[in-house]
């Protein structure tokens, strides 16, 4: 039996690999992937952090697929445990966007009911665009007038429950292709269920992180079985670097 392996990251340009594939959105939202770093047994964090898994080749990975993201969307929880910045891409990679016909930056879109934010971090006050900040219609009045004053908020739901569905379309609508979800758990299942999810990109940790640690997603479970298929498969310093999509294969 022929052994596979996974082609050696060091023989491949992440950001140029990541920048060939074609992403073609669904004609009423953007096209939406994730990308997360899990443990051997699926764990996404340790101590609550999901940078106890990650490593060098990782960050590689994680910036390569921010570099050709129109907007990277986390939920608030993931913002504030992860301690999120602004997105500063390297002058190169700002040039390579600019060529592609994309804004140089990358805009931050948090997903956020309660709108619990730190109005005084630095990706609110050092942002090149203002981030969009993704609520229900039911948000409190005090809130939402303190966030618009930083942040451009869009409020789709009710309630205070969050639309992404809805958000996504939005997105769409205002010339959006691309959009990369980062997390957490509760977000990835919230995007599965709703059937939106058309790439995964998977950073396996050469690690065990045993019971009682969160998993790839949270929730409930989506309606049916959501089938993708292995679009590459790279590997570097024991890290396993993986690509699915759904089943439309003009996607890379």
């Amino acid at each position: 039996m022929r052994q596979l392996l996974p082609d050696p990251l060091d023989d491949v340009d992440p950001v140029a690999l990541h920048a060939s594939y074609e992403r073609k959105p669904p004609p009423d939202r953007p096209w939406v992937a994730i990308n997360m770093v899990v443990s051997i047994d699926g764990a996404t964090q340790v101590r609550g952090l999901s940078g106890g898994l990650g490593g060098p080749a990782d960050r590689e990975m994680f910036l390569s697929l921010r570099s050709v993201a129109d907007v990277i969307l986390v939920a608030a929880g993931t913002v504030r445990a992860e301690r999120y910045g602004p997105p500063r891409p390297a002058p190169e990679r700002r040039a390579e966007r600019r060529s592609r016909g994309q804004a140089e930056v990358p805009r931050l879109a948090i997903v956020s009911g309660s709108l619990d934010l730190d109005l005084d971090a630095a990706l609110f006050l050092e942002a090149v665009e203002p981030p969009l900040v993704i609520t229900g219609t039911g948000a409190d009045e005090a809130k939402v007038r303190e966030v618009s004053r930083v942040g451009e908020l869009i409020a789709v739901g009710d309630g205070g429950r969050v639309d992404l569905p809805a958000a996504l379309g939005e997105l769409g609508r205002r010339g959006i292709d691309f959009v990369l979800a980062e997390g957490g758990p509760s977000l990835n299942g919230q995007l599965l269920g709703a059937g939106v999810v058309d790439e995964l990109n998977l950073s396996v940790s050469p690690a065990l992180t045993g019971p009682g640690t969160k998993g790839l997603t949270s929730g409930p479970p989506p309606p049916h079985l959501v089938a993708m298929r292995l679009s590459h498969a790279l590997s570097r310093d024991d890290f396993l670097f993986l690509r699915y999509v759904t089943g439309d294969t003009t996607s890379g």
